[in-house]
């Protein structure tokens, strides 16, 4: 983190001249005076010894400790409380794209890149950033891997070495994000907006350098763009880099999570479009379908870029994009949510429980890519489906106990724990309205929801500690 500062404190010299050198200068100091205290603490440690509780722990803290380092610049710059600044940290990290910040259009270029970059670090996952880049991490390096990658199926090697599978994961993301930057600017954005806003796009975050988000540049093209490049954002990277080795794009047809996603894009956007056109909401089908599948696209992403007064919709369709922002992106991408494939398999749990209240006698074997499911997966599914009911309910009446109305505290957590960034209600603007208390609140909803639930919830547990 403290290269990053020192990096962007030279992009303020030496290119934006907005004479924000100093303060990224002071930050990467009081970061570097930080790192050498853990050097020193972390003296004999043996790499060989990591376990995978151990990555479990490992996972979490690096989220809370660079949440709470990248807060520095964003509380020098911007003179908010430690509370908010470590909120719009998290935010960043966590690429959730909720935030407490207005007036961003006159903010400094150097901040509010940095601020874009901190979602782009964050959408692969900082640790899978340190295992690409500290080769001696490379031993047991996996068990990093597994702790931090996103999805229910996370056993699959990219490459024979964990060093080389993470490497692989960054090439592919780089590669989308130039392609999306070009993409942009060929739609109309400046070189600085088309490189911010193709950092929050590929890595689902939904940071931009607008008060109006995508809704500054008014322009079909633009949102077209950022709606392929948010379904690519969405969709595995490991698919992606299959993809490309095979060089077919029917890679993407015959996976089962992919291909169900785009057809729930599809089918919710034009229930969308249609709720919209039939309210009178706009005059026209098509830009009601434009706006109603960038913005669903949007939701069920987890980006929560915005192109229009959504927050002013008619309640049920703000409640079917929440409910989008559940079901989520593909696993092994850098979306949030609960991930298609649970999804796909929660519904055959289903389906297969009536069938046998229909047949007592007979045998149902749930497949999933043609290949029968193992029952343990099945349970798992299960047990993350009931921790996101009991965690969203729980979280929801303690946002409520701070002072906030149902229907902002609901999708104020939707936006938390899915990763999603926007809500409703009292925070449709922005989440300034919130309580220091349910700021600290939402910040862990975020890590929570970042690292799927078990990540963190383990470490609550006491057979945790014991060895």
């Amino acid at each position: 983190m403290g290269v990053v500062q020192l990096s962007f404190a030279l992009l303020s010299l030496l290119v934006f001249h907005d004479h924000e050198e100093v303060l990224f200068f002071d930050a990467n100091l009081i970061l570097a005076s930080a790192g050498v205290v853990l050097i020193f603490l972390a003296r004999g440690f043996d790499i060989n010894r990591i376990g995978f509780r151990d990555s479990l722990l490992f996972a979490t803290v690096t989220w809370v400790v660079m949440g709470v380092l990248g807060a520095i610049p964003i509380i020098m710059v911007t003179h908010v409380s430690f509370t908010d600044g470590v909120f719009e940290s998290i935010s960043a990290l966590t690429t959730t794209g909720a935030t407490i910040l207005t007036g961003l259009d006159d903010m400094p270029r150097t901040f509010l890149l940095y601020r874009q970059f901190l979602q782009w670090l964050g959408g692969l996952g900082v640790v899978i950033f340190v295992v690409a880049i500290l080769p001696i991490l490379n031993i047991g390096g996996m068990k990093l891997l597994k702790a931090e990658t996103l999805g229910p199926m996370k056993d699959e090697k990219l490459t024979p070495r964990v060093m080389h599978t993470a490497h692989s994961l960054w090439v592919v993301y780089l590669i989308i994000t130039i392609l999306c930057a070009l993409g942009y600017y060929l739609a109309g954005m400046s070189a600085f907006d088309a490189i911010a806003h193709s950092l929050t796009t590929v890595s689902t975050g939904g940071f931009s350098t607008h008060d109006a988000s995508l809704g500054y540049f008014q322009s079909t093209k633009i949102l077209l763009v950022s709606d392929i490049f948010m379904i690519l954002g969405a969709v595995s990277f490991a698919l992606h880099f299959r993809a490309y080795k095979k060089r077919s794009l029917g890679a993407y047809w015959f996976d089962e999570e992919t291909r169900t996603f785009l057809y729930l894009i599809v089918i919710l956007s034009l229930i969308v479009a249609v709720a919209l056109f039939s309210n009178g909401n706009y005059a026209s089908f098509f830009t009601a379908l434009n706006q109603a599948t960038f913005h669903l696209i949007s939701f069920i992403t987890s980006t929560g870029f915005g192109a229009d007064a959504f927050t002013d919709w008619p309640t049920y369709i703000a409640f079917l994009l929440v409910i989008a922002s559940y079901i989520g992106g593909c696993a092994g991408s850098t979306a949030g949510g609960n991930k298609v494939v649970r999804d796909i398999l929660s519904v055959k749990i289903i389906g297969r429980e009536l069938n046998r209240l229909v047949h007592p006698k007979g045998l149902f074997k749930l497949k999933y890519q043609h290949h029968p499911v193992d029952d343990t997966v099945l349970e798992a599914v299960v047990a993350f489906m009931s921790v996101v009911a009991f965690s969203s309910l729980a979280l929801t009446l303690l946002l409520m106990v701070s002072g906030l109305d149902f229907w902002s505290s609901l999708t104020a957590v939707a936006a938390c724990i899915n990763v999603l960034g926007p809500a409703f209600g009292e925070l449709g603007s922005n989440f300034q309205p919130v309580s220091d208390f349910g700021t600290w609140v939402l910040s862990c909803a975020m890590i929570l929801g970042r690292l799927e639930y078990f990540t963190v919830l383990a470490l609550f547990m006491p057979s945790f500690w014991q060895r």
